[in-house]
């Protein structure tokens, strides 16, 4: 893992938000950063790499999303200088996906 994903896993993975998280999880042809079986969230962070590919990302998202499946995206630098700020727009999702579910 790269370091902005081990930072992202060390907060997930502490069950913070209530549900579980899997890392590098299998989905069709694609491999998710993070995901979160119970709301079908993959979390995704992009890196520079990310900079060169945004029309196999886009392909990527719209497959996916085509699934069934939401994406929440953070850079590498959003991961870096605002780690809490992150987890506000994680919790702030799943708290929304409680109330459509309620």
């Amino acid at each position: 893992m790269t370091p902005p994903e081990r930072r992202l896993w060390a907060l997930l993975r502490r069950n913070r938000f209530g549900v579980r998280f899997r890392r590098q999880h299998p989905i069709g042809p694609y491999v998710a950063d993070f995901y979160c079986h119970a709301h079908r969230l993959i979390i995704e962070i992009d890196g520079q790499t990310h900079d060169y590919t945004t029309e196999q990302d886009q392909r990527r998202t719209e497959w996916l999303e085509s699934q069934g499946y939401r994406i929440l995206r953070f850079s590498n630098e959003q991961i870096r200088d605002n780690i809490e700020g992150v987890a506000y727009v994680i919790e702030s999702w799943l708290k929304e996906q409680a109330g459509d579910e309620a």
